[in-house]
């Protein structure tokens, strides 16, 4: 007699006609069930809940120049879309390591592509900060790589999981770590750092220019939840232009955000390991998402070509189209930027 097909747990019951929360997102946390549901999201301009969209995939594609048989890195693994096609295009024969210190994400991801037929051969997810990267080939006897790909920032998992704390949207612990067991929170940085510090953070991470009087009004403070500080900062500012007032939010939480993961400094040393990971020819392609990202990448590139560790790098920066970026809002500010090894 034949075993029947368990069913699927019974879905939460939730109010109202569609759900709200993040948790009750069923069809959109389950792609492979409600593709049309899915679909319909990402033709409305919208990242599903819980997933999310590769940005310039073809330009960043076409930047590394992919051919059968090669073997590169991911060095921001996320949802990892562009990993997928990074892999259709290296194969046969190619090899991916994908990095990535996020320990709720990686996992998923590292599913999504097994079941895409991916083995171990094929493919490695690697548990590690992009800054790492030199580390990662080391430990597997890898001298130098094909290539290298990152897209940096924070994913669309992140930011749309409230119990993450990236995003005001909806309310949740003050967090924002990218990996939750190390380091301080957002909440336990803030309270701890000083006026100083702050204001500095705000300048630097997200040119914010109402960083003295944000920074007195905010350092030191207890906030518990995402919302409490999205509150601190408007009373802080009262700015009337509601459309002003989220983008001084935005910069503010981006601004911590950055200072809680360290990521200027670990991106600092992602690109001075970036020229000896890459073979003779090797090509490497980043992503960024604002104005201190890259102006880093611009500036490490270009010293790269003065000091003959490249023989090329990308004139200005490569843009989404107009059409991504009416069906993606999240690309609009994204720019590439990519360099040759010499």
């Amino acid at each position: 007699m034949s075993e029947e097909t368990p069913r699927p747990p019974r879905r939460k019951r939730y109010s109202g006609k569609n759900p709200r929360r993040f948790e009750d997102k069923y069809k959109e946390h389950d792609p492979a069930r409600y593709g049309d549901t899915v679909a319909k999201v990402i033709a409305s301009g919208k990242t599903p809940a819980g997933s999310h969209i590769p940005i310039m995939m073809e330009e960043c594609l076409a930047a590394l120049e992919l051919a059968a048989g090669m073997t590169g890195v991911d060095a921001t693994l996320g949802y990892g879309g562009h990993a997928l096609r990074i892999l259709e295009k290296i194969s046969p024969g190619g090899k991916l390591l994908g990095l990535d210190v996020d320990p709720i994400e990686q996992p998923k991801t590292e599913a999504r592509l097994r079941a895409a037929g991916y083995g171990e051969d094929r493919f490695e997810a690697v548990r590690s900060n992009y800054a790492g990267i030199s580390k990662a080939l080391a430990s597997r006897d890898i001298a130098a790589v094909d290539f290298v790909f990152a897209d940096l920032g924070c994913s669309s998992m992140q930011l749309d999981d409230p119990s993450r704390g990236f995003s005001f949207k909806t309310s949740g612990p003050l967090d924002m770590r990218m990996n939750p067991s190390r380091g301080l929170s957002a909440a336990d940085w803030l309270e701890k750092t000083s006026v100083e510090k702050l204001e500095t953070a705000l300048v630097e991470n997200a040119d914010e220019p109402r960083a003295q009087s944000l920074s007195t009004a905010l350092a030191g403070g207890r906030f518990q939840t995402t919302s409490d500080f999205a509150r601190a900062i408007r009373e802080a500012v009262r700015i009337s232009d509601e459309e002003e007032m989220d983008l001084t939010v935005r910069r503010v939480f981006q601004a911590v955000r950055i200072a809680v993961n360290e990521e200027f400094t670990a991106l600092d040393a992602f690109l001075r390991a970036l020229p000896d990971c890459l073979k003779s020819g090797g090509r490497a392609a980043i992503l960024t998402f604002h104005s201190g990202e890259d102006r880093r990448v611009k500036q490490f590139l270009k010293a790269g070509v003065r000091d003959g560790l490249y023989s090329e790098i990308s004139e200005g920066v490569v843009q989404a189209g107009p059409e991504e970026r009416r069906m993606n809002p999240r690309s609009s500010s994204a720019k590439l930027r990519w360099a040759t090894r010499m």
